[in-house]
């Protein structure tokens, strides 16, 4: 009875509790882990182990009678205890320093150890490790008879840890990553152990500098296994992030000096952090800087320059009075010079990188034109389709005075090729109807698109990408429509544009050709869905494979629904009510606002070179409605549909999507049509060849968490009936650290009317 629980039958076998599912399923993990990662999971566990087994996990080594035993330093290698050097690389001298260590030994070292193997890294950490050591008490031995107060103090220090040895293992792997991820490790890397060494001026401090500086410069001798070549020059985004990177760092130095006043290198730095106000009033500002400069921000990129330019004379004027006083004779000394003279360098040195790469901050923010009262404003989108006779008509170029360009066109953010009397909505269609594309092509013609159609060194120019601007983030969607030859040059073209904006670029949906150009350019690619293709020519219900079909057609016969191939602009008014009644009420039941960009609904439907199937029954009550946009060959014709809406009433014949689609494939094959597409669901897909990555398993959350509420998943699993041959399709993106602003940029193309509340409801269906 429902409800009970079957009885267990003696001798079967039964599944393991939850619990131990789990435990097995991490050590798993933990085994995988390892063998991959020998080398950092051994180090991770020998310094968990002396530190559990000595109490360092919750005591302070350092406080240990015997700590100057273990620590290494040039007054252990003074007093003959080389073997320090063997013994200190466990050890954390306070409880709080196991958490940084274990976390460099994890991210660098790992990462040297994924890019390296283990034996590289295994000697890169070691021999890093010792050469800082040793170099820095060489360094201090040298240093500590001269009237340099920090080199005699820091000459009577002794450390411990291994974390020399993990910074240098990271500067080496910094070799093999690709660009700009080269760059940021590189600069991190730097930054870092400038700061800790000016500034705050620890023995480790040292230590650290010489190991990344010997780590980078080894990466020049050495034959490293892996390693990029770079052709010399710095690209636009890399001239970007130098800049940023000065910023950066002079906001890290007021910082510090801020919070832990040292006597470091530079000098004594107690009482020079300034007030609260004006850190707080730098960072706002430098963040505003930074933030114009990562987009390549012409306005930034001056203000930059008179703060740099005006910091720069400064210390040159105090320089220049600094060495005249000592000329002649008199006693000068500079205020605060343990601050002001180190940054007044860096400053210098963001000035020259600015002038240098200036190239590369060229980005403008478009013109706001003023709307009068009484006109309207002209933009590159089109009105919506108008329903009846006049739809049919093609469209018509605007009319825009002789050299000249329509006011849309005149926004910098598209950097196009200009047409004088044509409206860019327009000659995207035109080009559509007379070049071909592919099976998403059509959704280029819709409302809300921007479009970018590139100056072809040949004169040609004949294809275009339509994109939407969101969070800073240009996503194209789909392959580029147009002339084949043309089509990898315009992605070339495309992104250029978008790095002169200071845009992030991306391709949605687009298929392995597109992915074919981008890697050529160094992005990368996921799968975010497959389109479904069904083939017409030979296309036959039979088998046991179409029973659902063959049912779905022989019950509708039964029961009297009807299916009608149609133009719904040019049916009467009631008809394109039932629709849209059909339509509201999926929207309803959905609980969530109504998705676009590459799905449309009823207003794409009324276009009159759609075609739109009709389910109904006897009584002419609409069951099910589907839309058809068309694939356009280079001949004018289409060749083949790609669905697009796809709605049937709650309470009407069940199966009638079945019937819908089935009879669509006879209707359009009737016509011409060689093959039917059914589209992809976004976050779905039968899985990607080889082994998942990391994005792929994020994805696939991400699709699993979304399919209560739009069931994509499921949609997917349903087109699987009609036996269809898979494509996949990509995303396309410079680089993963474009990946969240990506993100955002298309949850707006998708839903740009709704808000944080309909983010975060629960749909009555899904609760």
């Amino acid at each position: 009875m429902p409800g009970e629980t079957a009885p267990e039958v003696p001798g079967e076998a039964t599944t393991p509790p939850r619990w131990w599912r789990a435990t097995r399923s991490s050590a798993a993990v933990a085994a995988s882990t390892v063998r991959r990662f020998p080398f950092t999971a051994g180090t991770v566990a020998v310094v968990l182990l002396v530190g559990l087994s000595l109490g360092g996990l919750w005591n302070a080594l350092s406080d240990r009678s015997w700590y100057p035993d273990v620590a290494y330093g040039l007054p252990s290698f003074e007093a003959g205890r080389w073997w320090t050097v063997l013994t200190g690389p466990f050890l954390c001298a306070t409880p709080l320093d196991y958490l940084p260590v274990l976390i460099g030994v994890v991210l660098l070292v790992g990462l040297a150890e994924a890019r390296l193997g283990s034996r590289w890294t295994a000697a890169v950490t070691v021999a890093g490790q010792l050469a800082a050591v040793l170099v820095a008490a060489l360094l201090l031995f040298a240093l500590r008879h001269t009237e340099w107060s920090w080199a005699q103090d820091t000459a009577r220090a002794i450390d411990v840890g291994v974390s020399a040895g993990v910074l240098c293992a990271g500067a080496v792997a910094s070799a093999t990553l690709p660009s700009p991820w080269r760059q940021r490790l590189r600069l991190g890397l730097l930054a870092y152990v400038t700061v800790s060494l000016l500034f705050v001026g620890r023995l480790d401090d040292l230590e650290h500098a010489l190991a990344v500086a010997g780590g980078l410069a080894a990466t020049h001798w050495l034959p490293v296994p892996g390693a990029a070549h770079t052709s010399g020059r710095l690209s636009r985004r890399e001239w970007r992030l130098l800049a940023v990177a000065g910023l950066v760092l002079l906001a890290a130095i007021l910082v510090v000096v801020w919070l832990v006043p040292s006597r470091s290198p530079a000098g004594d730095t107690q009482g020079l952090g300034g007030p609260g106000w004006q850190i707080a009033v730098f960072l706002v500002v430098g963040a505003l800087l930074v933030n114009g400069l990562r987009r390549g921000s012409r306005a930034a990129w001056r203000w930059t320059v008179a703060i740099c330019l005006l910091n720069a004379l400064l210390g040159l004027f105090v320089g220049v009075a600094y060495v005249i006083g000592k000329a002649l004779g008199e006693q000068v000394t500079v205020t605060g010079a343990a601050v002001f003279v180190p940054t007044a360098v860096i400053w210098t040195a963001e000035l020259v990188v600015l002038l240098a790469g200036r190239e590369a901050f060229q980005a403008r923010r478009p013109r706001r034109r003023l709307r009068l009262p009484g006109r309207t404003r002209r933009t590159a989108q089109a009105p919506a389709a108008p329903v009846g006779p006049a739809a049919a008509a093609p469209p018509v170029a605007a009319a825009t005075p002789a050299g000249t360009a329509p006011a849309a066109d005149r926004d910098p953010t598209r950097a196009q090729a200009r047409a004088p009397a044509a409206d860019p909505q327009a000659r995207a269609a035109d080009l559509l109807a007379h070049r071909g594309g592919g099976n998403l092509s059509w959704m280029t013609t819709w409302p809300d698109n921007s479009y970018f159609f590139p100056d072809a060194p040949d004169g040609d120019g004949e294809s275009y990408l339509a994109y939407r601007v969101h969070a800073g983030v240009a996503v194209a969607l789909g392959d580029p429509v147009g002339a084949e030859g043309s089509r990898a040059g315009t992605i070339t073209r495309f992104a250029g544009m978008c790095d002169h904006q200071g845009l992030v670029p991306c391709l949605f949906s687009a298929t392995a050709q597109a992915a074919g150009t981008t890697d050529e350019l160094g992005w990368r690619s996921v799968q975010v869905a497959e389109d479904t293709v069904i083939e017409l020519p030979d296309l036959e219900f039979r088998g046991k494979a179409w029973q659902d079909v063959r049912t779905a057609l022989n019950r509708a016969k039964k029961d009297g629904v009807e299916y009608r191939l149609v133009a719904l602009a040019e049916q009467p008014r009631q008809v394109v009510s039932q629709v849209r009644g059909i339509s509201e009420e999926w929207v309803g039941d959905m609980g969530l606002p109504e998705m676009g960009f590459t799905l449309g609904g009823v207003d794409e439907a009324l276009d009159p070179r759609m075609r739109v199937g009709l389910a109904t029954d006897g009584e002419h009550r609409l069951q099910g409605v589907t839309s058809w946009m068309p694939v356009y060959g280079e001949d004018g014709v289409p060749h083949g549909w790609t669905l697009d809406m796809m709605r049937r009433r709650r309470d009407g014949f069940r199966p009638v999507v079945e019937f819908m689609i089935a009879s669509s494939c006879l209707a359009l094959r009737e016509d011409g049509a060689r093959f039917l597409s059914l589209s992809g669901a976004p976050l779905a897909r039968t899985g990607p060849p080889g082994a998942p990555t990391v994005l792929d398993r994020i994805l696939d959350q991400l699709g699993a968490a979304m399919e209560p509420y739009y069931g994509f998943r499921s949609l997917h699993a349903f087109k699987a009936k009609f036996q269809p041959h898979y494509e996949p399709m990509y995303l396309l993106y410079r680089d993963e650290a474009d990946l969240p602003r990506i993100g955002l940029s298309l949850l707006r193309c998708y839903m740009p009317s709704a808000t944080v509340r309909d983010l975060f409801k629960v749909p009555q269906h899904a609760a």
